[in-house]
């Protein structure tokens, strides 16, 4: 069932970096042996299974988005982690190395081996539900978020994607049966022309003919991260782990239909 939602009068993400203490929650940057990064809630309990957020940053972005954002998320209900997506060039008055989420027949292997390392790395860390893996990005990183949860369902609670498309090719719904039991949160911009309102009316209408289970919210914003996208990242979570009845659907007056 698709649930959609629209927010109002949101104010834009703003990317101060917080500040971190011991006795705060713990940002552990990436390092010469790792590449990816950790966020441990504050006041940890060594006892208590958390949830699991896996971020994959967005464009020209690399693991440090995590800091930014899950301070916006929740400080208290998370550990989180985020691995850095594998190195591109991009292409302009001069060549500046960056990181994404390419959809290659090459790289797209390295990048579940790299997703897949960052939850190891993380489990072995702090404690972890293995029922409570959620699968998040922003851009590329949400369409990467899409594919790989939908290859491997089995290993994921749910689906979070801001503003990143479903992907095309390589029959992303193959594994149909598992990924219809997988919630998917997603959150647009209004205003996007990198993903327009016709382009998530086709997403929609795919996941909703599939059986799928989608809560879409639109936002009053372009192609960005906005705050309230954040906030409802950590609502919408916590309904899927305490909600006995996810699958109710909402009205809405979003410009197409889902039936």
């Amino acid at each position: 069932m698709a649930r959609i939602r629209h927010s109002d009068s949101i104010p834009k993400i703003n990317f101060v970096e917080p500040a971190f203490d011991i006795q705060s929650a713990l940002f552990c940057p990436a390092s010469q042996d790792t590449i990816h990064a950790l966020f441990a809630p504050l006041h940890y309990e060594r006892g208590y299974a958390y949830p699991l957020i896996v971020w994959l940053h967005g464009p020209g972005s690399d693991e440090r988005q995590l800091r930014r954002i899950m301070p916006l998320v929740s400080t208290r209900n998370y550990v989180a982690v985020a691995p850095r997506g594998v190195c591109m060039k991009e292409v302009g008055g001069d060549e500046k190395e960056g990181y994404g989420w390419p959809n290659t027949y090459e790289q797209v292997p390295q990048i579940e081996q790299h997703i897949f390392d960052a939850i190891e790395a993380a489990s072995h860390k702090y404690h972890i539900s293995s029922q409570r893996i959620f699968l998040a990005g922003f851009d590329c990183g949400g369409t990467t978020a899409f594919r790989v949860a939908l290859r491997h369902p089995q290993h994921f609670a749910g689906i979070i994607s801001l503003c990143g498309a479903l992907p095309i090719g390589r029959t992303p719904l193959a594994n149909l049966t598992l990924a219809r039991k997988l919630p998917i949160h997603l959150s647009v911009g209004r205003y996007s022309t990198r993903y327009p309102a016709g382009q998530v009316c086709e997403n929609l209408r795919l996941m909703h003919t599939a059986g799928m289970s989608v809560t879409l919210r639109q936002y009053p914003c372009g192609h960005e991260l906005m705050t309230q996208m954040l906030v409802d990242i950590d609502r919408w979570i916590i309904e899927q782990i305490t909600s006995t009845d996810s699958m109710q659907t909402a009205s809405s007056e979003w410009p197409c239909e889902t039936e």
